[in-house]
């Protein structure tokens, strides 16, 4: 073979050598797996956390640990299965003046305050704030943490609620003591204005009588209520949160 027939030959050779290698290196284009988040949605009533921005409830007054703190209260009566209305959960904030409109009744599942009124506090608590509680009978005092609301009843003043608490040592003798729901003249607007602050009960939280129907009726029978203060993070006895 001649010289230049060599070089031609060793030509096709080297152009089949880089075709061959061109082919073998061709570039993997399948895409590649995305990451799968892993975030977990909030469960059980820790899923109504947002309500506080959403229902606004920073402005309407309601203080943002009185709200977590009745989520959590609430989830531990679930789990205790003492409850029999868990879309309602109804605050008593006692860290605002009874001048306020500090007893909130929310609807978890539908996301909207049902309503926002006055509740009286015990006498011996304090004048416009109540800053002093108690367990015991005849104490005139009001009772921190978590109720479940019970049965209804006609008394002296109207239509009553029950209240069962659920914290030994913090109010588990509201029944034995006659602690109620209930309405009050002096659990209004008029009475703020002319004194500073709504009038005072014997322990129990009442609440205005042109409402106390409508509020009553529509937490009664197993739902949970916490009358909430700054001083329940650091009260003595047995608390669910």
């Amino acid at each position: 073979m001649t010289v230049p027939n060599q070089m031609r030959y060793l030509g096709k050779i080297m152009t089949a050598v880089c075709l061959v290698i061109t082919m073998g290196f061709t570039p993997n284009t399948t895409p590649h797996p995305q990451p799968v988040s892993t975030t977990v949605p909030p469960t059980g009533f820790a899923r109504y956390h947002d309500l506080y921005e959403q229902l606004e409830l920073a402005q309407a007054g309601l203080s943002r640990e009185a709200f977590e703190l009745g989520l959590k209260g609430m989830e531990s009566l679930h789990n205790q299965g003492v409850l029999e209305n868990e879309s309602v959960l109804s605050i008593a904030d006692f860290s605002l003046p009874s001048n306020q409109q500090r007893l909130f009744v929310i609807d978890l599942e539908q996301g909207s305050v049902l309503f926002q009124t006055y509740v009286a506090h015990g006498r011996n608590s304090g004048k416009a704030m109540a800053t002093r509680f108690s367990n015991r009978a005849n104490s005139f005092q009001s009772s921190l943490g978590f109720f479940v609301t019970g049965e209804t009843y006609t008394g002296k003043h109207g239509l009553s609620l029950r209240l069962d608490g659920q914290e030994p040592g913090i109010n588990d003798r509201a029944l034995d003591r006659g602690i109620v729901m209930h309405s009050a003249d002096y659990a209004s607007a008029n009475w703020a204005a002319r004194q500073g602050f709504i009038g005072r009960s014997l322990g129990c939280p009442a609440i205005p009588e042109e409402l106390h129907q409508s509020i009553i009726s529509t937490i009664a029978h197993g739902s949970c209520f916490f009358i909430y203060a700054p001083q329940y993070t650091t009260a003595k006895g047995h608390k669910l949160v």
